[in-house]
């Protein structure tokens, strides 16, 4: 038993991977990007076309297929790419040479399959040849219609012509195109670089013009910041200054604080000396107004006043004897020659009159002749001081030696210029009083005045 258990497990076994190979050999199955196209005995689609071709197209799933009656064959629904150089003439007989790529596939349907099969399914490396001989074609054919501008400025409708006028040949083959870009298009009449040079130029002045504008705009830009620099410096350089001179105005102001406070306190005892010097003197001047001057006045009114009154009781005695005479003359013959004599003696009593009055002025001038003076240097005091310190008027600076001493004894002899002026008017009035004169005769037979010559 046990030995027949084994026989038949191994029979299972060798059946089931007998099984398994056949299997393996038998079926097939498409990959995403291909189709199988099954040619044979028995092989029918549910496709129409299929049917009409004869053969069977599977996309993407399996299928059987029995070895010596089928055949699969694999068609590849990839994109494929293809170059295009195409020397071709515009419209304007300018030779160009265009240089494009072409994106295409075979279509996803089954009646595009079928063609592609039929023409590309043993010659699938072809392909790339065929679409290149189409659109050279169609390309040359298209350009020859339009101009380098054409070409250069709207490419889209070079490609959108291609492709439309392409389409069906490209349906009969059982392709459709991904995409069509033209690359490049040259020309060996250098047409199409000549044609840039307008523009270019004008670009390049542009950017000449926008280079020399950016550049003199950086210029005015970096001289306005360096004159910024400048001035911010200049303003650093003047503050730094200003407060260099504040602190040398402090320290040199420290350094003469202590000369010029001693100064300022000379000044002041200077100030106050003079001041004091000022009331002695005015002090001095009231004291003269009151002991000499008002008392020389009053005794020079007294003698003026009684010389006249003495002067007029004279004229007075002398008009009375004269009428008395006049009235009791012995006879009429005698009154003329009293009249007369009573003429001249009046005349002299006025000239005596006169005379006395004068004397009387003489001698009050020689007996209180430094009162007189004295009233007129008090007079002229303040005039006197004037001309005196007007030696000091033109001294800018003055260095006193021995300080507040030397201010006193210059203002000192400054007021006492005033006493020797009174000497000397006393010892020049001492020398000019002159003598009295003598009186005329009585009985001078011309009756002529006695004359006071006039001190001069």
């Amino acid at each position: 038993m046990p030995t027949e258990f084994i026989v038949i497990g191994g029979v299972v076994l060798v059946a089931l991977f007998v099984l398994i190979l056949v299997f393996k050999a038998v079926w097939r199955v498409a990959e995403p990007n291909e189709a199988l196209i099954i040619s044979g005995l028995g092989a029918r689609g549910r496709s129409d076309v299929a049917d009409s071709l004869g053969f069977k197209i599977v996309t993407g799933k399996g299928t059987a297929v029995v070895p010596g009656f089928q055949t699969a064959r694999r068609l590849r629904l990839d994109s494929r790419a293809a170059n295009l150089q195409v020397s071709c003439v515009t419209q304007q007989g300018i030779p160009v040479h265009v240089r494009g790529v072409v994106i295409y596939k075979v279509g996803d349907d089954f009646h595009s399959i079928a063609n592609a099969a039929r023409r590309f399914l043993e010659q699938q490396d072809s392909m790339n040849g065929a679409i290149h001989e189409l659109f050279t074609g169609h390309l040359r054919s298209i350009i020859g219609n339009l101009t380098v501008e054409d070409l250069i400025l709207n490419r889209e409708r070079l490609t959108s012509e291609t492709r439309s006028s392409a389409a069906d040949e490209m349906s009969k083959l059982g392709l459709v195109v991904d995409s069509l870009q033209i690359q490049e298009i040259d020309d060996e009449t250098g047409y199409i670089i000549n044609l840039g040079k307008p523009h270019a130029a004008r670009v390049a002045a542009a950017a000449r013009i926008a280079e020399a504008q950016r550049d003199q705009e950086a210029t005015e830009a970096e001289q306005a910041a360096a004159a910024r620099k400048a001035a911010a410096v200049r303003d650093a350089q003047i503050q730094q200054a200003g407060y260099q001179a504040e602190v040398d105005q402090a320290a040199a102001k420290a350094r003469q604080a202590g000369p010029l406070s001693e100064a300022t306190a000379r000044q002041e005892v200077v100030v106050q000396e003079t001041r004091a010097a000022e009331l002695e003197a005015e002090l001095a001047e009231q004291r003269l107004q009151a002991e000499v001057r008002k008392p020389a006045d009053a005794r020079a009114y007294e003698t003026v006043k009684i010389s006249q009154a003495e002067r007029d009781a004279r004229i007075a005695h002398a008009e009375a004897e004269a009428q008395a005479a006049k009235t009791v003359g012995l006879a009429q013959a005698e009154a003329a020659k009293a009249r007369g004599l009573a003429d001249a003696e009046a005349a002299r009593a006025k000239g005596l009159a006169e005379a006395d009055a004068i004397r009387a002025r003489a001698q009050a001038l020689a007996e209180n002749q430094e009162a007189v003076i004295a009233q007129q240097l008090a007079e002229n005091w303040p005039f006197i001081v004037e001309s005196a310190a007007k030696a000091f008027h033109s001294v800018d600076h003055m260095v006193v030696l021995n300080g507040a001493q030397g201010m006193e004894e210059m203002l000192a002899k400054a007021l006492t210029l005033g006493g020797t002026g009174l000497g000397l008017a006393r010892t020049l009035l001492a020398g000019a009083t002159p003598a009295p004169a003598p009186a005329a005769a009585a009985g001078s037979p011309n009756g002529a005045e006695a004359k006071e010559r006039p001190v001069e």
